[in-house]
């Protein structure tokens, strides 16, 4: 396997920047996941890695070695695309091993990689298939076959999973984390879907308009965002983002008396807080520090989300485990803990409480 690394990395078309300054240490046998709205730099950063788009700065090295200028087909680099690009003539076998054939490898050591691959993504009983004749998720592990077949020294995934439906996608998801245990190779994963992130990724790369805005283990971007991009992004409702008045030695929420913070930080003055939707309780609205009407209740059996608007702030989403017996129009009370509130300045820039 691999070990990948960029130093100030530069992507321009003209002059026009379109990622800034990345620097970035993948370790060998890391899953690295990119993830960031669309539009943000992550596909570009992929296919520079790959080569199939040239670096206008900086390094990009593997295992020590600058690769700006090495050719695709000499970084013995892996690529799975959003579009499976299967050869629609050629039988699942052939289609697996036709980058060995090409290469005129002996043909007993492609039948071996080819039945060796086949038997890690269960497509055994189905190598002599042709791609019309097989599903969507079938399709995906052909091309996920292909790439394992050549061995290669790193796996690049672009949103592999975009064009499959819903449960397809939580299956092909455990395949590609199954995948990682089984070959300990060095991977990096590029998603729009946060989910998607915080599932596979030892290392999750939040990029948003060519920067990047932190990196970590899906538990620290989840826990201690960097900024409000981060703690809006990651994490399945979003986070709440109310504004807060600061007299320099409280922080009230809206009107509020009942919910204050201690002046903390220092460095800055927070005019934002930030509440996760399943960090608020529901309790009797004369118990609450905030009194709300429930506007929309959805019951998805495992959770209730409650969109409520809340006296002196407005709408926000509370998330509760299980089926919370509130009905559209009740009046709840909500409390929230301390330690599960965060700060955001003027900037956007999360502060320590």
């Amino acid at each position: 396997m691999a070990h990948l690394k960029l130093n100030n990395v530069v992507k321009r078309y003209g002059s026009v920047e379109v990622l800034r300054d990345i620097n970035l240490d993948i370790k060998d046998g890391e899953f690295v996941v990119l993830v960031g709205p669309s539009g943000c730099g992550k596909s570009t950063l992929l296919r520079m890695i790959a080569g199939l788009e040239p670096i206008s700065g900086g390094d990009f090295l593997i295992d020590g070695n600058r690769m700006n200028d090495v050719p695709p087909r000499d970084r013995d680099i892996a690529m799975v695309f959003q579009s499976y690009a299967l050869y629609p003539h050629m039988d699942v076998a052939r289609n697996m091993g036709f980058s060995m054939e090409i290469r005129n490898a002996p043909t007993q050591d492609r039948i071996s990689r080819i039945r060796q691959a086949a038997e890690t993504l269960g497509l055994s009983a189905l190598t002599k298939r042709l791609p019309k004749a097989l599903s969507g998720g079938q399709r995906q592990r052909v091309a996920m076959g292909r790439a394992i077949v050549r061995d290669p020294r790193a796996f690049l995934f672009d949103e592999p999973l975009s064009n499959l439906d819903a449960a397809l996608r939580v299956e092909m998801r455990l395949e590609i984390a199954k995948l990682h245990q089984r070959l300990s190779a060095t991977m990096i994963y590029v998603t729009h879907d946060q989910v998607e992130a915080l599932t596979l990724a030892d290392r999750i790369v939040v990029l948003n308009d060519g920067n990047i805005q932190q990196i970590g283990s899906p538990l620290d971007l989840y826990e201690r965002p960097a900024n409000r991009f981060v703690a809006q992004f990651i994490g399945s409702p979003t986070m709440n983002v109310v504004p807060v008045e600061s007299d320099g030695n409280k922080m009230v929420v809206g009107k509020a008396p009942a919910f204050t913070l201690p002046h903390i930080p220092k460095e800055a003055v927070p005019t934002e807080l930030g509440i996760r939707p399943e960090h608020f309780h529901v309790v009797d609205p004369d118990k609450g520090q905030f009194r709300a009407v429930a506007d929309v209740v959805e019951h998805l059996g495992s959770d209730t989300n409650i969109y409520a608007d809340v006296e002196g702030i407005g709408l926000l989403l509370i998330r509760r485990h299980g089926n919370i017996p509130v009905r559209s129009g009740e009046t709840i009370g909500l409390t929230i803990q301390k330690i599960h509130v965060h700060a955001f300045d003027a900037n956007g820039m999360a502060l320590r409480l």
